[in-house]
């Protein structure tokens, strides 16, 4: 089990001069971040195109038709039809429905055995702000009951049902089901959606050299695999995976506490991600990008290096501290201990957010049973 607890001091990139002092805020403090940023993106673009000159048989054509050939896309406009949330028109606002699948095909039953076909066992509606500077998460628990929709499939219909468990949709009707479902039940259109699933998530956070997190105590779950002691840790790959499958091991048991490990670790991964500078190794840029670009499927319209790209460019600078992560309020069901209820008014006010483009109130989640205990896990090895 990894556990470094020399991991706590911070990359400083070699290629950045020292900085000049200037105030703690004002102009000069703005235009050195813009400075910063700018710096930052270029290298990536740069370590880009070498990892695509140096690698792939020299030619950036076929590295980069390769890149896309690893993307697997699917038509979800066309699954979808017509009957949709309108598209959200704030100047650049945009939502994107994440998904981790629990496929386990080519395991070998190291994830667990007697489960048939995959299952969306995380899913994150992701809210990028007009600025894209700032996003908010919702976490939907996986055993949410909703009113699933009719959803058609190339195997036929998908009958609607009252009270159906929220991942049922990914499990018969795949991403497009699991995209209906969520606009049915927020009224906020998906622009888009990615989805990876275990084999990929394990390979890409192995290629990223692991993520730094902090354990306020320790986390056992025979489940899972996971035994983690209170502390410091950079988690490959393996024990990543272990850390976002956990549930047995924190809070009540149930899917609510291991959502709280998810978000800790998103955080924690897009701090890791900000670190890496391509033009440190272009081959393993290259590498990343080969891992990462086999690791996702898409909607068709997103399925390209190009288009990942630019989305990535988008996004850069979101940075952790500007990301705020909510899981949909909920109360356990009377009826059924293994599944919970959304709580109407509070979820209604967390959707009416995000289609207004509006930061979500702390007090739209009081009083939901998943805010009820903090996060047994910290992103980052220094916090």
């Amino acid at each position: 089990m990894p556990h470094e607890s020399g991991n706590e001091h911070q990359v400083h990139p070699a290629d950045e001069p020292a900085a000049p002092v200037v105030p703690a805020y004002g102009p000069a403090r703005l235009r050195r971040s813009r400075h910063r940023r700018r710096k930052r993106a270029l290298r990536w673009i740069a370590g880009g195109a070498l990892g695509l000159t140096l690698v792939g048989g020299g030619g950036v054509a076929y590295a980069w038709q390769h890149l896309n050939g690893n993307i697997k896309g699917t038509d979800v406009d066309a699954a979808l039809g017509s009957n949709r949330p309108d598209e959200q028109h704030d100047g650049g606002a945009m939502n994107i429905l994440l998904l981790g699948s629990d496929s386990r095909a080519g395991t070998h039953g190291e994830y667990g055995s007697g489960v048939m076909g995959a299952r969306a066992d995380t899913a994150m509606v992701l809210h990028v702000d007009k600025t894209h500077k700032k996003a908010s998460v919702v976490s939907i628990p996986r055993d949410t009951e909703v009113d699933r929709p009719t959803c058609k499939t190339s195997h036929g219909d998908v009958q609607a049902a009252h009270k159906a468990v929220f991942n049922s949709s990914y499990a018969l009707g795949g991403p497009a089901c699991t995209v209906k479902t969520v606009e049915k039940m927020s009224g906020v259109r998906m622009d888009h959606y990615l989805e990876v699933d275990f084999k990929g998530f394990q390979k890409l956070i192995d290629e990223l050299g692991g993520v730094d997190i902090t354990t306020r105590n320790a986390i056992h779950d025979s489940n899972s695999g996971l035994s983690l002691d209170s502390g410091k840790h950079r988690l490959k790959g393996k024990d990543a995976l272990a850390l976002v499958r956990t549930r047995h091991g924190v809070g009540d048991g149930s899917d609510l506490g291991r959502i709280q490990l998810q978000q800790a670790f998103i955080k924690a991964l897009i701090h890791r991600a900000d670190t890496v500078d391509p033009l440190g190794s272009p081959s393993k840029s290259y590498a990343l990008a080969d891992t990462a670009t086999k690791s996702i499927s898409a909607d068709s319209e997103l399925a390209s290096a190009d288009k990942l790209l630019g989305l990535a460019k988008e996004l850069k600078g979101i940075s952790p501290d500007r990301t705020r992560m909510t899981t949909l309020p909920v109360t356990y069901d009377a009826q059924d201990a293994g599944r919970v209820l959304p709580l109407e008014k509070a979820s209604h006010q967390v959707w009416k957010s995000l289609r207004h483009d509006q930061p979500i109130p702390k007090k739209a989640t009081q009083g939901s049973v998943a805010d009820r205990t903090d996060s047994p896990v910290v992103s980052g090895a220094g916090v």
